[in-house]
């Protein structure tokens, strides 16, 4: 099961690479054991910049990344450890959710960074794991894991939301078995909950050897397989920076592009950027509304003993339910944040719904 709770267990390398754990995993979701965490806007702070983190309470942002990898200097690695297991304990992230950023495997200061951050007493929700390539890496961040919390003798029930990050050509490649992988660990009762993944354009573009440009034209099928594989695996995909913070229009097309390829969120450099981001990854007020009514429909038909009907002039089968469930799914979550003024609707709730179901229902997944 995606969430069994881990007790009194000890992992070994013999025992992850036996040949049982390697047993083919279907790809299926468990429903009772998914619950929709939005990440729209997914904001970057280092972990040594207290002036910034100071400032996390006032952003509204879906989620915010206490980083310890690429926004810290060598240097400053030990300074921002100690200063986000103080923000875990003492800041009120309000409706906020905080994530840690450790460093890569590869790196070798992965392990310094989770033994630091999971001393806090108040536990990260959510883990991220950059530069992944392949499944050892997730085998090798759920042994740390364990390892130092049964050292730490504590929360030996929590699991952990985890973020990977596909950033090469290897990655990307291995993406799939990656996935499978975590599946298993999750069934062997790891206490890591693969969630969601995040597209590492510039380093993907720098490993490759590819010139980016403005239209992203170098990495669209990079994309594609990431969303494509993040959803066949029932995880969020999180779409690449638009690293000009100042180009607000730019901003925005970029990201309802995102949204129209199946991503459901975007990574932000700045906080001018979030709002932008958050609000092209909402459903509009038209959109809510005509998904409310069509499931309202269905339902009513249900009942009935009926199966397809017309709705609004069009015939309503399972994929186009699946579309409105999906908005229904995600306004849900979406409770505390207010739909903005400039997606008021001004056309019928049909035609719009027409126009928008797919790159909505894409946001939603």
């Amino acid at each position: 099961m995606f969430a069994r709770h881990f007790k009194n267990l000890t992992f070994s390398v013999s025992r992850l690479n036996s040949p049982k754990c390697f047993s083919k995993v279907p790809i299926k979701a468990d429903p009772i054991f998914k619950k929709y965490v939005p990440r729209r806007a997914v904001l970057y702070v280092p972990g040594s910049d207290e002036r910034k983190i100071s400032k996390i309470p006032n952003l509204d942002a879906d989620c915010v990344v206490l980083d310890c990898e690429d926004g810290v200097a060598v240097s400053s690695k030990e300074a921002a450890r100690v200063n986000i297991k103080k923000t875990l304990d003492t800041l009120h992230f309000g409706r906020t959710e905080p994530i840690v950023r450790i460093n890569s495997v590869s790196s070798g200061l992965g392990k310094e960074d989770l033994q630091v951050v999971l001393s806090a007493s108040n536990l990260p929700p959510t883990l991220m794991l950059p530069k992944v390539e392949m499944a050892s890496n997730i085998e090798w961040l759920a042994e740390t894991v364990v390892s130092i919390l049964e050292g730490m003798n504590k929360e030996k029930h929590r699991m952990f939301n985890l973020i990977i990050f596909i950033e090469s050509a290897l990655g990307l490649l291995n993406f799939e078995n990656i996935c499978r992988r975590s599946v298993e660990l999750m069934e062997l009762g790891v206490p890591l909950s693969l969630e969601g993944v995040v597209f590492g354009s510039d380093d993907f573009c720098a490993n490759i050897g590819a010139e980016r440009t403005k239209d992203a034209i170098e990495i669209m099928y990079a994309r594609q397989k990431v969303v494509l594989v993040a959803k066949a695996f029932q995880m969020q995909a999180i779409d690449l920076v638009h690293i000009d913070f100042k180009d607000l229009e730019g901003l925005r097309q970029q990201s309802l592009e995102g949204a129209r390829m199946g991503f459901t969120g975007k990574q932000v450099i700045h906080p001018t950027q979030v709002p932008v981001v958050q609000e092209c990854f909402t459903p509009s007020a038209q959109r809510i509304d005509w998904a409310t009514r069509l499931i309202a429909g269905f339902n009513e038909h249900q009942a009935q003993g009926k199966g397809a009907f017309v709705f609004e002039g069009s015939m309503i089968d399972m994929p186009l339910l699946k579309q409105a469930q999906n908005i229904v799914q995600l306004v849900e979550s979406l409770k505390k944040v207010t739909i903005p003024e400039s997606q008021a609707a001004t056309e019928p709730a049909s035609e719009t719904a027409k126009k928008d179901a797919t790159a909505t229902n894409n946001a939603a997944n």
